[in-house]
């Protein structure tokens, strides 16, 4: 184990429930970079958890709330946690549709305007990082990009939920 706990305290794999099935190229793009980005770097620890990770994510909407099932590398289970989305429900709608606002852009606009499409998108984006990491206090810690990654998955979930 690392002293800083880098090595256990992180994520080797998050998957998302097969129920989400396929979306567009722009929303599978993101799923995957945001997967990618996150196990590559990111900390992430159970609160209370007197074991060792790594850990396992998987996330999913029931009911029209956020899954976390949260297991060791082994498999051993650690922790669920059970979220109303509620309070990511606007955040989540606004980000969406400035991502298509921005995915069009992308296509057809001058790169000023993309520019400030996407200004937009990280402002929205920041704020259900933050939202999502207030929401997750006293269950996990994480830091803010892995929050940041977390978020992107929250909204490939919600677009598809």
């Amino acid at each position: 184990m690392a002293q800083d706990g880098r090595d256990t305290n992180r994520l080797v794999d998050v998957e998302l429930d097969e129920s989400i099935g396929r979306s567009t190229p722009d929303v599978e793009h993101e799923r995957a970079v945001a997967i990618f980005d996150l196990i590559e770097e990111n900390s992430f620890l159970p609160v209370g958890d007197t074991g060792t990770g790594p850990y396992r994510l998987k996330l999913s909407l029931v009911d029209a709330r956020l899954v976390f099932f949260i297991t060791r590398e082994n498999g051993e289970k650690v922790a669920t946690h059970i979220l109303s989305l509620t309070p990511l429900r606007r955040i989540v709608k606004d980000y969406y549709m400035i991502c298509e606002s921005y995915y069009e852009a992308i296509r057809s606009s001058t790169p000023s305007k993309i520019e400030a499409i996407d200004m937009g998108r990280r402002g929205l984006h920041n704020e259900g990082s933050q939202t999502l990491m207030n929401r997750l206090s006293g269950k996990i810690e994480l830091d803010f990009d892995t929050a940041r990654r977390l978020f992107t998955l929250v909204c490939v979930l919600h677009w598809r939920g």
